[in-house]
């Protein structure tokens, strides 16, 4: 079902970020910019080992050295000693045991930086080394040591439809491989820092660039045994997150250390070296996929095994593993499933929340079996995807019934007359020079929106007139750099009636604004844009209320104009008040300026069993066309062309989406080829920028974005999340490109010139073993 696009004024304006200036200015202040002359410096302890045994602790010699002001330990946690989204299970200080590197053992604040790492060598700990755990297969095993008391098994998710092995009997085609994805570092500008201050009032503020300031508000609160409501967390701006800025990062070790510096701000700001150890990055995943056709291109059957290491502890792994195999076929149609599970603790740092939260692993296999399969019979790669995509209202592989919008087939329709696609050929042929083979390929894929079935989601926002006739509208959504700042200013502009520039916009700040949820799940527009939608006809109720009680007539003769309020009278037909003037109004009487608005996302009303939360109710759709150039001589592999064509529903703000969709793509891109965190026995190998490889502007193709708006009834204006697929079918295109240019695949990502140069090597000794025995 097609929806009529509403006629609006600011929403689907390239209106420019409400936030540019200030940010390229340089004039924004982020948590680790600000320093001030009473502050103490905050550093944090950690194990040399991935596994072991506390024996023994000693902090004498640390807090007799000068210039320190305080040494914490587990002992020195007032409440519960253990932090997580969804399994407190990450000891905020260790106690008896260490399982990662990436622990914190001990706190020190001091008078400077480098008396607290000082500091930090003199703190004592006997450790009995353990036997570390790094391998996920092992892990599985009866001879692995069980890391936690309930073993190494975190979580286990199962989707069962159909009859998988009676399909796979009766099949034409059948591809098998298995796929492995590497554990991504999230490389934002900003590391982990901010401050701790205790105010004179007995409250506590954390200043701390977060994802969801209310959940990192509860977890502090439940650390120190305090009254949430006494702690105030500001979370935003946020200087890059993609996810790794989720969980706690150091928010509870500035409120320790903040309750023993006697009214001093506490300072913690990681470098780039402890922000690798300590960060926590994308889960790596080992999938077995085995995909059945039939030789018109019908796919019948899709079985599934995939294991994510989640490292040490739980954070949001759990989840990851259930949207993996939610998403593990695709957008399409296939009768019969068999999809499991395994998210798995090893001693390997911690894994958790990233941009495409499992998809992106999970989506090689899908994608490149379906490429084989369209090669195999002589069939369009678009053809093939075309003929087994759902279509809104019918059942997904999973056995449910897709109730939100599905732009899919749109997207793959655009991708199949756009030029890069319909001319690659032509393309193909301008390499310069010989030895570069140049591939074109595509892949589409989807993205839940929202935290799906059995968790709490929900979104608020509030909107208060001021005094001079503007609104702050107040969002607890912080801005992680996607700009929905600006959407919600142009989704209350265009309900408000008013200029874009009469709105000011407040997030993640718990003293400022109402609990909205986090800014993850590709639920930031939707969610928040909504929330203002819903909080409008409040205050246009308000203002139309107190005008009727100025005027002295009903509320009925009164209509709201553009930044005004216009009495409906043909005796009267000038009478107006502004804004400004109904505030004066409210505020004289005492009366409330302020109004809110709450509603719950939409969710499907029954879980498939075993699933973890499958499936969501709203998802969004994207489908990349990737063009790459090979260099057969080094391996390299060069991204030269890239169109993306996202369904997000009804595009707010055309420029916003075209920066999700162009970093996406460059991160995607990242993943494909470049990034890798090195990790041998628990230890990080991987230390810095300097020997992790990241898509710089000279990697950066060109890209074009061809949005499809297939729009979401349940949305502000129609639309929905496209936050996450952005990154994601680049990805399996890439590989796909490089297969298209000199015939090989590669099912272990990255694809660095080591694997490429090492496949094209396999290759040509097959086919020179092939022609000497057809000589033969």
């Amino acid at each position: 079902m097609t929806l009529p696009k509403e006629k609006t004024t600011w929403v689907g304006s390239r209106v420019p970020r409400i936030d540019g200036p200030e940010r390229v200015t340089g004039e924004l202040k982020y948590m680790t910019d600000y320093h001030y002359e009473n502050m103490v410096w905050g550093k944090v302890l950690r194990p040399p080992y991935p596994y072991a045994k506390i024996k023994k602790m000693n902090t004498t010699k640390a807090k007799s050295l000068p210039g320190v002001i305080a040494v914490l330990t587990y002992e020195d946690i007032p409440g519960f000693n253990g932090f997580g989204i969804v399994v407190p299970d990450q000891p905020v200080l260790c106690e008896d045991v260490v399982r990662t590197t990436s622990d914190a053992v001990a706190l020190v604040a001091a008078e400077t930086e480098e008396i607290a790492e000082e500091a930090l060598d003199l703190i004592e700990i006997d450790y009995e080394p353990l036997q570390a755990v790094t391998d996920t297969e092992f892990a599985l095993s009866d001879d692995s040591p069980k890391l936690h008391p309930d073993g190494n098994i975190h979580s286990h998710v199962t989707i069962s439809n159909g009859d998988v092995e009676t399909a796979f009997k009766e099949a034409d085609i059948v591809f098998e491989n298995t796929f492995h994805s590497p554990r991504q570092m999230h490389a934002f500008i900003e590391t982990e820092g901010g401050w701790g201050i205790l105010e004179a009032d007995g409250t506590l503020t954390i200043r701390c660039p977060g994802q969801y300031a209310y959940r990192d508000r509860l977890q502090i609160a439940r650390a120190l045994a305090w009254n949430p409501s006494r702690i105030r967390v500001v979370s935003s701006p946020v200087g890059g997150a993609f996810g790794g800025k989720d969980e706690i990062t150091i928010q509870i070790y500035l409120a320790l250390l903040a309750l023993h510096t006697n009214g001093r701000p506490v300072k913690i700001h990681y470098s780039r070296e402890e922000s690798v150890i300590a960060g926590m990055k994308r889960h790596p995943f080992k999938v077995e996929m085995k995909t059945a056709a039939k030789k018109d291109g019908t796919l019948i059957a899709n079985q599934v095994r995939a294991i994510a290491d989640t490292g040490a502890y739980a954070s949001l792994g759990g989840a990851v593993i259930s949207l993996a195999i939610e998403h593990s076929c695709g957008p399409y149609k296939i009768p019969n499933v068999d999809l499991e599970g395994y998210c798995v603790y090893t001693n390997n740092g911690v894994a958790g929340a990233f941009r495409g939260f499992g998809v992106n692993q999970v989506c090689m296999g899908i994608e490149t079996h379906l490429d084989m399969i369209a090669e195999e019979i002589g069939m369009d790669p678009i053809e093939i995807r075309k003929k087994n995509v759902y279509h809104q209202g019918e059942v997904s592989s999973l056995g449910h019934v897709v109730k939100g919008s599905v732009g899919t087939w749109k997207t793959l329709d655009v991708a199949e007359k756009c030029d890069l696609w319909v001319n690659r050929d032509k393309y193909k042929a301008e390499g310069k020079e010989p030895w570069k083979k140049r591939g074109v390929s595509i892949a589409t894929s989807f993205h839940g929106v929202g935290m799906g079935i059995g968790l709490p989601d929900y979104g608020s926002a509030s909107i208060e007139l001021l005094h001079d006739g503007r609104f702050e509208v107040s969002v607890g959504c912080e801005e992680i750099g996607g700009g929905n700042g600006t959407v919600y200013a142009q989704v209350a502009a265009e309900t408000l009636n008013c200029d874009v520039t009469y709105i000011d916009i407040v997030q993640g700040d718990t003293s400022k604004t109402m609990d909205g949820g986090t800014i993850t799940a590709s639920r930031s527009t939707y969610t928040g844009g909504r929330a203002v939608a819903t909080a409008a006809p409040h205050m246009l109720n308000l203002l139309t209320k107190t005008a009727a009680g100025i005027w002295g007539v009903d509320e009925t003769d009164v209509s709201v104009g553009k930044q005004k309020v216009v009495l409906k009278s043909k005796d009267r037909p000038n009478d107006s008040l502004s804004y400004a003037q109904i505030y004066d109004f409210l505020y004289e009487h005492r009366l409330e300026t302020r109004v809110e608005g709450h509603f719950i996302l939409p969710k499907e009303k029954k879980a498939i069993k075993g699933s973890g939360g499958a499936p969501h109710h709203i998802y969004g759709y994207l489908t990349h066309v990737v063009m790459v150039e090979v260099d057969t001589l080094t391996g390299e592999t060069e991204v030269i062309k890239v169109v993306s064509i996202p369904d997000a529903g009804r595009v707010i703000n055309p420029q916003g989406l075209e920066g999700q969709a162009e970093g996406g793509a460059v991160m995607g891109i990242g993943y494909a080829l470049y990034e890798d965190t090195i990790m041998e026995n628990g230890v990080h190998k991987t230390t810095n920028f300097s020997d992790y490889i990241l898509p710089t502007m000279k990697d950066c193709p060109h890209i074009e974005t061809l949005p499809v708006e297939e729009l979401e009834a349940t949305g502000p204006f129609g639309a929905k999340g496209i936050g996450e697929v952005v990154m994601i079918p680049i990805i399996p295109a890439t590989i796909s490109a490089i297969h298209d240019a000199i015939g090989v695949r590669i099912n272990h990502l990255p694809a660095t010139p080591e694997r490429v140069y090492q496949a094209i090597k396999a290759l040509r000794e097959k086919e020179s073993k092939s022609n000497e025995e057809k000589v033969m």
